[in-house]
């Protein structure tokens, strides 16, 4: 099942969180402290608008640009900040890429750090306690639910992020996307591939 756009539907994400944002929401809207109205556009301007487009934009431009590439492995926060993708959330950030012999995957173990203006807001699984919990103490096994199974050879790195840092997975290039455009293999990166719990899409 792909990952790409919607939130991971099996156990790692009991249903009792979204229940209790749900009915908190509901309390602060009857108090008339939240604007439900507000509330779903700041939600759709991050989906939609803010992220994870700008993540995307960034990996296919160091996919085309090696100058580019190495500039942002090198000093990402930099990088991303000229090209207008900085703000709450996304100020310290550091790109790892994925190469045949590591794989990179992230994960926030004490809350949900994430880099809001390169991906949006995250997913319900990235903040769930057995996601936090599992993707440290067995990677493979949460890859693999997630669709996504490496070669005994390649190493799992997981990276912590946390409110000083926050990081960016930059995934290898799929096989068949020379020649393609950058606005064509935008197309191609999904949210989870830079989180590291998918890959990019192959085009076809």
């Amino acid at each position: 099942m792909p990952h790409d756009d919607h939130d991971h539907p099996h156990a790692l994400l009991p249903p009792e969180p979204a229940l209790r944002v749900k009915a908190l929401e509901t309390i602060l809207t009857r108090k008339g402290l939240v604007d439900p109205a507000a509330l779903d556009e700041l939600i759709d301007a991050y989906q939609n608008k803010i992220g994870p487009q700008n993540g995307a934009r960034v990996v296919a431009k160091a996919w085309s640009d090696e100058q580019f590439k190495k500039d942002l492995l090198e000093d990402a926060t930099s990088v991303v900040t000229d090209l207008g993708f900085y703000g709450r959330q996304g100020e310290h950030m550091v790109v790892v890429e994925n190469t045949p012999e590591q794989h990179n995957m992230v994960v926030c173990t004490l809350c949900s750090c994430y880099p809001w203006p390169l991906l949006g807001i995250p997913p319900g699984w990235y903040k769930s306690d057995a996601y936090r919990a599992r993707a440290v103490r067995e990677p493979r096994k949460v890859l693999a639910e997630f669709g996504v199974t490496l070669p005994p050879e390649t190493a799992v790195r997981v990276w912590d992020s946390t409110a000083e840092i926050r990081y960016l997975v930059l995934p290898m290039r799929p096989e068949g996307s020379e020649g393609l455009s950058e606005d064509d293999l935008v197309a191609l990166v999904t949210r989870d591939s830079m989180i590291g719990t998918g890959l990019p899409k192959v085009p076809t």
